[in-house]
């Protein structure tokens, strides 16, 4: 993917990091381990989220983002978006949302399609939860200045759950499954931004037109982009048959732009 727009940083100014930590329960800090000598031995009871950490090297606090990778697991690809992410000027935090599953990564169709299935959508969004108190805990990001940014399985997770977290600012949802009932659309505080594959078989023109109805009835800042040519997961550049260069480019535009407008301020 190109970028035209210049970032802040660049790749060889990110730092990479890995995280651990307890799902659905207060993030131990450093000095609860500190005070605790039986800290490393004890056999967590909670399910433990692992994951990617980028950053901007420089001195600084930045806004927080959690990178929700798609149904073929936590790739190289997803990696390299995490670190793209970075260089925009986030702290970004990319758990690995097939843990449960065994961390699973494949890059067969019919294999994703079945750890999709196996998903247990409310431990997931529990799972992110915990992903921005986490960040939260994080001495260069800002408190509770934290956005989603979803592709595919990711994209409908983001969707659901900038439906539940008051305090997020922002979520992008790369041609995402969208939500069952528009219900939920009255608890979204988060401006959002979807990205539509006009050639996607799973989310039709209908259904983006009655989201942009619903975001309009209950005055929710909804922006949604078609890419009448795309495929679903026109973004990545591991899947030669979609990915669609120029739709791929113009969305990381609208993306880092759209970014920008929500932090801005902050």
């Amino acid at each position: 993917m190109l970028t035209t727009h210049p970032s802040p940083f660049t790749l060889d100014q990110i730092g990479t990091g890995t995280a651990r930590f307890p799902s659905g329960v207060p993030i131990p800090t450093h000095t609860d381990q500190m005070v605790d000598p039986y800290f490393k031995s004890k056999m967590p009871k909670e399910h433990q989220v692992d994951c990617l950490l980028f950053w901007p090297q420089s001195p600084g606090t930045y806004p927080g983002l959690v990178l929700l990778h798609d149904r073929w697991g936590l790739t190289g690809q997803m990696k390299d978006l995490g670190a793209r992410l970075a260089c925009e000027g986030y702290m970004v935090v990319l758990p690995n949302l097939y843990g449960r599953l065994g961390g699973m990564v494949t890059a067969n169709d019919d294999v994703a399609a079945a750890l999709l299935e196996r998903q247990n959508d409310t431990q997931v969004l529990t799972d992110i939860n915990s992903c921005c108190e986490y960040l939260n805990t994080r001495i260069i990001t800002k408190k509770n200045i934290h956005g989603v940014v979803g592709y595919g399985m990711g994209g409908s997770y983001a969707l659901s759950f900038a439906c539940q977290r008051k305090r997020l600012r922002a979520a992008v949802s790369y041609y995402g499954k969208m939500l069952s009932s528009h219900e939920p659309l009255n608890d979204l505080f988060a401006p959002v931004l979807y990205h539509h594959a006009g050639k996607d078989p799973l989310v039709t023109q209908n259904d983006v037109e009655q989201l942009r109805r619903a975001s309009a009835e209950y005055a929710k800042r909804v922006e949604i982009h078609l890419y009448p040519e795309a495929s679903y997961a026109f973004c990545n550049e591991m899947k030669p048959s979609v990915y669609n260069l120029e739709s791929s480019t113009l969305a990381w535009e609208r993306t880092a732009s759209f970014l920008k407008s929500c932090f801005q301020g902050t």
